[in-house]
């Protein structure tokens, strides 16, 4: 069971602040760019996360890191691993 654990890889992400406005958690926005099925024209999707940030080190603009987690709340499923920008 543990050796499974190890082996796991994570996903990482990188993503703008958005939000710093609770304790120890920031909201990351992501954006990607998708091309339609059929009409094979481009469009933006945007997706919200919370991040855990223990030191609370995050300020809005800041470009981040952040890697899958455990569960750390209902919402928080994700932690900071470095400050990009």
């Amino acid at each position: 069971m543990t050796e499974n654990i190890k082996n796991k890889t994570f996903r990482k992400f990188k993503g703008v602040v958005v939000s710093t406005k609770m304790n120890k958690t920031a909201v990351v926005l992501i954006e990607n760019t998708e091309a339609h099925k059929v009409y094979k024209k481009r469009y933006s999707v945007s997706q919200k996360f919370k991040i855990h940030d223990e030191k609370n080190e995050c300020k809005v603009g800041d470009k981040v890191l952040m890697q899958e987690c455990r569960p750390i709340s209902k919402d928080k499923k994700w932690r900071l691993i470095e400050i990009i920008k």
